[in-house]
């Protein structure tokens, strides 16, 4: 590919006011209004003083910034380019939303974290976001460090991470989410927590469990359906014990503590079977596999010293062979467990709790998104911003499910580039508008049926 004239043949000017950079932004944002979006922020968040007017509008301005790829508040200009206040009313200035995020207490927040909430219930019951979840619902807990430079952000401090496998500490925010998800859809996120840099892992996850059970329930949750999944870092009596209130099965990732040890050199050699793994091979004369990982299980009684959270179930130990003892005369094993009061066969359980790692796709999304940044020196004003960048990520999964199958589980800048940034000129006749977008532009039947999908009358109860 290359250009077709010579450089002294072209030039460039901005003057179109009837184009805009975004034409996806007409059916994402239409889906929010029928959701209740501005209803749900109108009614539930309430900002006293000038700063608070107005809150859905600059809510709404704020998620429809962060749909196009926006990461900071200055980013939020992108909505008011070209033609965009023929499509939509109410657009605010960066430095208006600015104000009323600082604005926020954490009372402000939590309210903030009701309507997106509400919010997700709407998408479950308008869109198949939780195709499957009245079968199963996965319930998924993930905290991660969000990286800042300043020294001026409250609640920012040194908190400890993983880059490239090994231990370092960071300053920044440490958020804690959980997510819902079914074998038949791509997570999303049901609740968020912004916690300062040096918090643990677990602290509070008990109450934001709790939270999201009830969450699930509303959006399609069966009864005894849910299975909650963790790593290491959750193994804490207080989460299991929720769970466990709320009848939700658990499986969580167990360190190498001495009990956990022992109860792995019990189990006898011939109760090891081999799985499908990377480089693993099938044997069709055994009809088994050749594996260079297995897998066992073994009773278990987690917190077995503590009363008021002991609960009995089963370890599930995989173990891989130790690739720095290749040449070992006899093989030298890695050994991984996770505690589960699921009553899965042993193989669909240990691989149903290693989809636990899909969470991580939704922090790299986030990271990668709204966010890449975390904007205010106000904890409140980031705590709002957190909530805000998982409605965002909610609304493009609902956009995406409505689509197609495969926007239905692509990546968020996958959406973000087929769904969203796409070019259009906005032509008026008489009271209605049209939008031109590029010819041949790929995945366009795609965005025509969400288009038509979203501006459909809505069903009649």
């Amino acid at each position: 590919m290359r250009s077709s004239h010579s450089a002294a043949r072209v030039s460039a000017v901005f003057d179109d006011a009837n184009l805009v950079a975004s034409a996806g932004l007409v059916p994402v944002m239409r889906l929010a209004e029928r959701v209740g979006l501005s209803e749900l922020v109108a009614e539930g968040v309430r900002v006293p003083g000038s700063e608070g007017a107005n809150a859905d509008a600059k809510v709404g301005s704020i998620v429809a910034g962060m749909l196009t790829g926006a990461d900071s508040i200055d980013d939020l200009d992108v909505i008011r380019h070209g033609a965009m206040p023929k499509l939509f009313g109410g657009i605010r200035a960066p430095s208006t939303v600015g104000t009323f995020l600082r604005a926020l207490t954490w009372g402000h927040a939590r309210q903030v974290e009701s309507a997106a909430r509400e919010c997700l219930v709407g998408m479950a019951r308008q869109t198949p976001v939780l195709a499957g979840a009245a079968e199963r619902t996965f319930i998924d807990a993930d905290s991660t460090l969000g990286r800042v430079f300043g020294h001026a952000k409250q609640g920012a401090a040194f908190g400890h991470t993983k880059i490239g496998g090994h231990n370092v500490r960071l300053r920044g925010y440490h958020p804690l989410l959980t997510t819902l998800s079914t074998p038949r859809s791509a997570p999303v996120v049901a609740a968020t927590r912004m916690r300062g840099g040096n918090a643990g892992s677990a602290r509070g996850a008990a109450s934001l469990v709790t939270e999201t059970i009830n969450l699930a329930r509303r959006c399609g949750a069966g009864p005894g359906r849910m299975l909650f999944r963790g790593d290491s870092a959750f193994y804490v009596g207080e989460v299991v014990s929720a769970c466990r209130a709320q009848g939700v099965e658990v499986s969580i990732t167990v360190a190498q503590y001495p009990n956990v040890q022992r109860a792995i050199a019990g189990i006898a050699e011939d109760a090891w079977t081999a799985i499908k793994y990377p480089q693993a091979v099938w044997d069709e004369a055994s009809q088994s596999w050749v594996s260079d990982a297995e897998i066992a299980e073994t009773e278990f009684t987690a917190f077995a010293s503590d009363k008021a959270h002991r609960v009995a179930g089963r370890l599930i130990v995989r173990r891989v062979k130790d690739k720095n003892h290749a040449d070992a005369l006899f093989p030298v094993w890695r050994y991984h467990a996770c505690f589960t009061t699921s009553s899965q066969p042993l193989v669909e359980a240990e691989k149903t709790h290693r989809a636990h790692a899909i969470i991580e796709h939704v922090n790299d999304d986030l990271k990668h998104g709204p966010l890449a940044h975390i904007p205010s020196g106000v904890f409140s004003a980031n705590a709002a911003w957190l909530t805000l960048a998982a409605l965002t990520h909610n609304l493009l999964r609902a956009a995406g499910s409505l689509t197609s199958a495969f926007h239905a589980k692509a990546r968020a800048a996958t959406l973000r580039r087929t769904l969203i940034n796409i070019p259009a000129r906005v032509a008026r006749r008489a009271r209605s508008i049209t939008l031109h977008l590029p010819e041949n532009w790929p995945r366009q039947h795609d965005w025509h049926h969400l288009f038509h999908t979203t501006h459909a009358p809505p069903e009649t109860a």
